[in-house]
């Protein structure tokens, strides 16, 4: 059984839905990490659903911190723990958007995923295995899982957005090109790469508005 994701909401400035962003923040963060992006980005997006889910897991010891699966070098769990809750955290995010679709009356191709960190990872692990392809994936600050599984698994393949600080000392910035070279490899025609300078593991204000100028493209708007 899946698990209901708690998630904050921020309703379009306009009154009507014609496209939804999902935030999917990262390890030790919640749904209020990312939800602030909404204000600087609605003015742009008025017809735009703002969504952001909590990740299903508490992590101990910290009260507000969520985690969409335990990260062995940081927690001490296994591998094999790691995977176990990978799994169930991406059947528990596509019932999400599953409900989603069905909820608020949309497409898939009216659907952007936003990642941060580990919200980066579930989103490019999720979204090329869905059926009906998404209007695109911005992927900031964080890597493609297990990329040699790519090619033989993926199903659809919407425009990927990677963005990745050059100072980010959490996920390094080489995980931007690694990304890159394995969605390329498996058949992804529109993936674009920026790189923000002298930025850390964050979100930077170019990088957000590269961000914004790709998703308005791939919405259509």
């Amino acid at each position: 059984m899946t698990r209901v994701l708690n998630t904050l909401r921020k309703e379009p400035l306009s009154g009507s839905t014609r496209s939804v962003v999902v935030f999917v923040h990262g390890y030790g963060a919640n749904g209020q990490d990312l939800i602030g992006l909404a204000d600087p980005l609605a003015e742009h997006l008025p017809d735009t659903l703002f969504l952001s889910p909590d990740a299903p897991e508490e992590i101990p010891g910290m009260p507000m911190g969520r985690q969409w699966f335990p990260i062995p070098w940081i927690d001490g769990s296994s591998e094999e723990e790691s995977r176990r809750g990978m799994m169930s955290a991406v059947d528990d995010f596509n019932a999400f958007l599953d409900a989603l679709m069905v909820d608020e009356d949309v497409f898939p191709e009216q659907v952007v995923l936003f990642g941060f960190s580990q919200g980066t990872m579930m989103s490019l692990h999720v979204g090329p295995r869905r059926e009906d392809e998404l209007a695109g994936i911005v992927a900031f600050s964080g890597r493609l899982l297990e990329p040699d599984l790519l090619a033989d698994e993926v199903v659809s393949r919407p425009p990927v957005l990677l963005v990745h600080g050059d100072q980010d000392d959490v996920v390094p910035v080489q995980s931007l090109p690694e990304a890159a070279e394995a969605l390329q490899a498996a058949g992804f025609k529109d993936v674009f790469a920026h790189v923000m300078k002298g930025t850390a593991h964050g979100i930077a204000p170019d990088g957000l508005s590269v961000a914004l100028a790709f998703m308005r493209d791939k919405l259509g708007l």
